[in-house]
Parts: C-alpha cells; structure tokens; sequence
C-alpha cells in the first residue's frame, strides 16, 4: 500500500499541499520520497520558417510506502537511471502475465514497463502506438488491486489509472488547461475540483506536441497551444469496446477513448454476468455441488495469496500479529476467517476487530420505551453490547473457537463514544469526498473506527478487558460478497417485483459500480491509519468465476433453500440470499453463521441516523450537520 501524487503544471512545480503530504505520510509511513522533473517539450510552428523556442513542462512524483511485499522497504518512486522513466505505484500485483509475482511487486512490474518502453525501436507513430500498446497489455495482465502513476520519458508521457475492478484509490483535480494533478488524496471539500479516476482504463497524458493525440486535436492555428487537460483513456480489455477512437469535450479537458487490445496475450478479462434462466428441473444448490466444491478451492487460492507471507512490521516483536480481519460476525467475514485458519500455522494468532457505536437516537428512543413501559431508567446498559454486530460478532467468535481450535482469536471490542464520532467527523467526511452522503459517511465511519484497531481484547472464558491497539498492517474485508452472491435486501425486491431478470439486472448494476460508489472511498478511509484491506472475493479468478455461474447457483431466490435430504427431514433451511456461501459455511462447521441474516455495516454498528431527523441516506452532507 501507497500514498502516490503527480501534478504536471506548465507555470512551476506544483507540490502537495501540506495536509495532502499528512495523508499520504499517513497511508505510507515507511518511507517517503519526491521526484522532480522539467521537461522541455517543443512548441508547435506557428511559421513555416522559424521554429518555436521549447517550453519547459514542470512534473513532481510524490510516493509514501507502506511495506508490505519483499524482505526490505523498497522506496518510491522507482525510477530507472538509463531512460529517466519512473513508477509510482499504489497496490499489490499477486500475478503478472498468470505467473506468480516473488518479492516486491512494485519492482517486477516497472522492470516489464521499462523493457516494453525501451524495445521501441524508434520515435515514430508506430513505435509510439505499438509501446503503449505492450505497456497496456503489460498492465492488464496485472492480477490484484492498483493504482499507478508512469512516467515514460522516452515517448514523453504518462500514464495513470486504477484497476479494472477500482480497488485503490485515485483521484484527480484539473480545473484549468496548464496544470493536473493526480493523488490518492485530497483536502477534502476545501477544493471542489476533485473527481475519481474511473476504472474503466488507462489515462495518457501526452507532453509532446507531436504525439498523435495532440496531433488530432482540430483547432484555429490561433489557439493551437499543447493542452495539458487532453487526456487518452486506453480502455481495459474488459471495457466496452469503441469501434473507433471519438473524442468528447469536458468542462476543462478533453478526452479521447479507445479500445484497448482484445487479442493481447495474458491479458485479465472479467466475462459479462452470466444471465441464463434457471432450469424448471434444477433442484438446488446441495453441500456436495460442484459450485460450493469449486468455490470453496478459489477461495483458498485468493485467500492464499492474501495472507501468506505478510512481513512483521518493522521494529515489531517477531511474534506480533500481522493479520486482523474486519469482523461482523456475518456470514461474508466469518467464512474467510474459517478458511484462514485452513491456511496459517497455528501460531499465527489472528485479530478480530468488532465496531459498536454509541447512537443517541437509539439510546433515546430505548429511555422513552422504558419510560412508557415503567420499567427501572436508573439501570443504563451498555450501548455497544446491545448493538446488532456486537451481539453478532461474539456468537460468530465462540463459534470459530469451538470450530478452529488452537489458535488464538483475539476479538477486539472497539467501543466508540459519540464525542468521539464528533471529533472525527470532519476528518472523515474529507477522506471520503468527493463520495458525499449520509449514507457514505455512515459506513465510512464504521470502517474508519474498526481500521484503527483501538479497543479492548474480549475474553470469552473470564469476561475481562484489557487496552489493545492491534499491530496487523493488513486487513481483510468481506466486501464484494453482497455484490456477487445476492446478498442485499434489493436483490430479493427485484427478484419479488420482476422475476429472474430483474435480479439479474440489479446483480450486474451492484457490480459495475462498485469500483465507483465503494472501493476509492473505502481505501482513502482504511489507509488513513496505514493499514491496507484486501478483499479476497474480489480476486479476479474467484470474481470471473463467479460472473461466469449461473444466478441459480449463486442465490436461491424463488427456490426452496434446502440443504440436503437429512437437512430437509429436519426442516432446516437457508436464506435465499448468498446462498452457494451459506451452504459453504454450513460444510465448514459454521452452522450459526450459515443461518446469519445480512446485515447492513451502518445499521449494525450503529452509525447510521446519529440523531432524531428526517434525513435520508442520499442526502448531501454538511460540515455543521
């Protein structure tokens, strides 16, 4: 995980402002480093005779590095020393071209980036064309989360973007035609002009006035001064494809969209959501299924690459916790927490970080019952132990210790106050933006909190608290689960209002937008206290897997949800939602999990609608809220 800037200005260098340089300290605190660099780019003739006299191009390249790859803190920006290119990178490349990345992923991929970049046997338009296409298909082949920043001096260049799937966080701020910048942070509402980098693929900011996107643009001779807001998006091989370039003017910017390489070698390609019709004779999922026998080896696989391996921090004990799982107490977290336990030695003890909010409205709301129901208001109970995920989360975790005996399961109970929510609130509600509702800053909250790792360690057998700051850098979230399997109460909406197609319609919408209404935010939130989430059901195998089944073998809505013949007898039976998933934790020994119902993090924890009014999760936010 990294913090990673770029601003490309042709008026003076442009470097982070020093609440931008905090955040990015805060994502990367292992080391941090800027690169500067003025390129003089050749001005376009104006007269047949004379050439134009170069202008000078001002870039600054800022990187934080949280390590967490390799033996050794690997700092960035990388930069080869031959050509001047340089990489910042923000992410975690499991697989580069299918093959297994060994050691610092950040190094294995500029190391292909450069030999791509040097193998142009020239400065041509083909050789300019035929290197960025090897250097998408070198990025596309990028299996894991990321965001990045490259910068190709050879062709005069850079290149940004984020993953298909937006897993990490990058935004950018271009209000003007002489100056961009690219972060994955920002001041929050103190500038408007921030906006997310889409996902879709990459960007090309093109310096030279003779490359063939600033060649293409038709404008006066008047006017024709190098445009640092035109921008190329080279779309991932996923992406819809264009059957020509076209270009479309923005407010400050011009962008230009093209299809990526549909015949690259190696390339990751996520499938289009698989929307055939259930079978009238399928009978249902079944614990024996293919689906669940077949999920449950992706799973590992993705779990595998996530949590083996991870270094102690530095300066750290060597029996320090490096893992901490986001934990509910729901299906999605619990079933990679089980599967963990398949995967890491036993000594390996493991953290379990449960948020409780106090909440005022509900605190309220539960005096005036006992007012109305005359019962004893001098007896004030805890307002964390009665919150849904709190009640939840213990269940879950006396169930893994009965189920995953020998290893420690520390459950950490993060308490927090409503002053506290308070005084967080507008650090938050930067982080976010430009996300900006009630409903983000609820869940953000939840994330924000249980990220930190402050509370108290649970113990199940004495009762007892003791102060405890987990040490775990890294972090794994069940999101991605509701998405793929069905999970939320909307998915059962469709399914009762318009049938299978219906739910399809709103399993592909939840999918799409993820990167757009989730990840970014969600990344700038957790990685503010140096920690960095990884999301094992988003892996691309388990995600192009899951895309490719069939609705039925992933939900069970409008079926009978049963779990097998002896289970029928008994009549025990699943909920419809995520059912391949229930079914999955049922064949763990997870069987109070297995009948867990979804719950939403902001109604579990409690964040959600902090005082008595009529708002709304979509409403807008104000600092004075």
């Amino acid at each position: 995980m990294c913090g990673i800037f770029f601003s490309c200005s042709e008026v003076k260098p442009v470097f982070p402002t020093d609440s931008i340089l905090d955040l990015l300290r805060r994502r990367g605190p292992d080391s941090c480093n800027v690169v500067r660099r003025t390129v003089q780019v050749a001005k376009p003739r104006f007269n047949a005779v004379h050439d134009s006299p170069k202008r000078a191009i001002h870039l600054v390249f800022v990187s934080t590095v949280l390590s967490l790859r390799g033996d050794i803190i690997v700092r960035q920006p990388l930069v080869d020393e031959n050509s001047g290119s340089l990489l910042c990178w923000n992410g975690e490349g499991w697989k580069l071209k299918d093959e297994p990345v060994v050691g610092n992923d950040a190094e294995a991929i500029f190391k292909a980036l450069i030999n791509h970049a040097r193998s142009a046997p020239d400065d041509s338009t083909e050789a300019r064309e035929m290197s960025l296409l090897t250097l998408h298909n070198t990025l596309s082949s990028v299996s894991g989360p990321f965001s990045f920043i490259f910068y190709d001096s050879i062709f005069q260049r850079v290149l940004y973007g984020r993953d298909q799937m937006g897993r990490r966080s990058l935004l950018c701020c271009n209000n003007s035609s002489q100056e961009l910048i690219i972060s994955s942070v920002c001041n929050g509402p103190l500038s408007t002009s921030w906006t997310e980098v889409g996902a879709d693929g990459i960007r090309v900011l093109n310096l030279a006035w003779n490359s063939p996107l600033n060649r293409s643009i038709d404008q006066p001779s008047a006017s024709r001064e190098h445009n640092i807001s035109s921008i190329e998006v080279f779309r991932w091989p996923a992406g819809e494809p264009a059957n020509a370039m076209t270009g479309h003017w923005g407010q400050a910017n011009m962008v230009l969209v093209r299809a990526g390489n549909s015949e690259s070698d190696n390339g990751i390609y996520l499938p289009r959501l698989n929307r055939d019709l259930p079978d009238p004779n399928f009978s249902g999922l079944r614990l024996d299924s293919d689906a669940v026998c077949d999920l449950y080896g992706r799973l590992q696989t993705s779990l595998s690459l996530r949590v083996k391996g991870i270094p102690v921090r530095p300066a750290a004990e060597i029996a320090s916790t490096r893992l901490a799982i986001l934990f509910s107490g729901g299906l999605d977290c619990t079933v990679l927490a089980r599967l963990v336990h398949d995967i890491l030695p036993l000594d390996h003890s493991i953290d379990l970080l449960n948020v409780a909010f106090e909440n005022p409205r509900i605190i309220a709301a539960a005096h005036n019952k006992a007012l109305k129901d005359m019962k004893d208001i001098s007896v004030n109970p805890s307002p964390y132990s009665s919150c849904p995920d709190r009640i939840t989360g213990l269940s879950s975790h006396e169930e893994l210790t009965k189920t995953c005996p020998g290893r420690l399961w520390r459950f950490i109970t993060v308490d927090v106050p409503y002053s506290e929510t308070l005084a967080h609130r507008s650090q938050i509600i930067s982080l976010i933006y430009p996300h900006d509702t009630e409903m983000d800053l609820s869940i953000a909250c939840a994330l924000y909190f249980a990220a930190r790792g402050s509370g108290n360690i649970h113990d199940i057998t004495y009762e007892s608290c003791q102060k405890y700051t987990t040490p775990a850098r890294t972090l794994l979230s069940g999101l991605g689960a509701d998405e793929l399997f069905g999970g939320y109460s909307r998915h059962a909406i469709a399914f009762e209002r318009r049938g299978h197609n219906g739910l399809l319609d709103e399993l592909e919408l939840d999918f799409r937008r993820l990167g757009k209404r989730n990840l970014g935010r969600d990344d700038r939130v957790i990685s503010h206290w140096g920690k960095e989430a990884r999301y094992p059901y988003l892996d691309e195998n388990v995600v192009g897997w899951v895309l490719n089944r069939p609705v039925h073998e992933k939900c069970s809505f409008g079926q009978l949800a049963w779990l097998d013949s002896k289970a029928r007898e008994e009549d025990c039976s699943l909920q419809p939602d995520k059912h391949i998933l229930r079914l999955l934790a049922w064949k763990l020994g997870m069987r109070a999990v297995a009948k867990e119902r979804k719950r939403a993090i902001q109604f579990g924890a409690r964040t959600a609608k902090m005082v008595t009014g009529k708002s709304t999760g979509t409403q807008q936010l104000t600092q004075e809220q």
